[in-house]
């Protein structure tokens, strides 16, 4: 029964991130539209624009390889594991072992290299454009995800969400500089790697600053569903990772009873709803940068995870 019932809470656990990915788009969209005071779209309107698009035929272009055709696939499997592994109410999961963080980064990766190849595929100027974009903002995020993967591992003596979030839990860790510079490094990250505002524009079909989008033009129906579906599960496994390592209350500990899993599942509620205002007040409150800008930004990122391990080197030394 034990072995059971850790089974149901993972799947639990797997389709929760699913089913709250669209959702916490449709809700950063609101929030965005109250803050300009304009109306908006409705809060379940991601939810429809999927099924629209799964309903939708496929159209492929004529020089469209095998490669074009499984990208969207790989790229949400890959998107859906790294988001199932991060603990979003619980910790002590039965794929807890797996819940590496460098292998999170490496399971990222593997989608946005999916996502380039797919994007000059058909050979157009807008695909490559993007690709080329993407490939140039990946080479500054992820550099900038290790170290700050480094910091935490040198916090918490491991790299395992699970041991991370317990040990972020007890009394002795208390407020750090380098915890402090991880976390600004982590949300910067994400900010670039969600294609979010300052580094791109979700919302844009302006081809020169298109970075997301442009990999994305030729793709329609139930694949474009599933690379939209694939986005919006980033977003979510970002806000859980930092949740899960910087904001890890609430979270219930290894077979615990229903009525902990319970107040895990509304804490981790709040913390998305939280997140998702914070970020919509943040696109609200700043301007899209030039493209190449971007790089200024993200090695500020690397350099904020690199004082984050140097400060806790120069600590141990001493």
């Amino acid at each position: 029964m034990g072995l059971i019932h850790a089974l149901v809470v993972q799947g639990l656990q797997m389709a929760l991130v699913l089913a709250l990915a669209p959702l916490l788009t449709g809700f950063v969209r609101v929030m965005k539209a109250r803050l300009l005071r304009r109306s908006g779209p409705p809060l379940l309107q991601p939810y429809f624009d999927l099924a629209r698009l799964a309903r939708k035929d496929v159209v492929l272009a004529g020089n469209a390889s095998w490669l074009f055709r499984a990208a969207p696939y790989l790229i949400f499997a890959s998107t859906w594991v790294a988001a199932a592994l991060v603990p979003t109410f619980a910790t002590g999961l039965v794929f807890s072992w797996t819940a590496d963080l460098i292998a999170i980064t490496a399971l990222l990766g593997s989608a946005r290299f999916f996502q380039a190849l797919a994007g000059m595929d058909i050979g157009t100027s807008f695909g490559g454009l993007g690709s080329s974009r993407e490939v140039m903002i990946a080479s500054l995020a992820e550099p900038a995800l290790i170290m700050i993967v480094f910091t935490l591992a040198l916090v918490a003596g491991s790299t395992q969400l699970s041991t991370v979030a317990e040990h972020m839990l007890a009394a002795h860790v208390g407020l750090r500089v380098s915890l402090g510079l991880a976390l600004i490094g982590l949300t910067m990250v994400a900010i670039a790697e969600n294609a979010r505002i300052p580094v791109d524009n979700p919302a844009t079909h302006l081809e020169l600053t298109m970075v997301h989008e442009a990999m994305v033009l030729e793709y329609s129906g139930r694949h474009l569903a599933l690379i939209e579906l694939a986005a919006a599960l980033k977003l979510v496994l970002y806000l859980s990772l930092i949740a899960c390592v910087f904001v890890p209350w609430g979270l219930a500990p290894a077979g615990a009873a229903p009525l902990a899993l319970l107040i895990g599942m509304l804490a981790y509620g709040a913390k998305l709803t939280l997140g998702g205002s914070l970020l919509a007040l943040f696109e609200t409150s700043i301007a899209k940068m030039r493209v190449f800008r971007v790089p200024d930004f993200l090695g500020a990122a690397l350099m904020l995870g690199l004082l984050g391990t140097l400060l806790l080197f120069v600590s141990r030394s001493f």
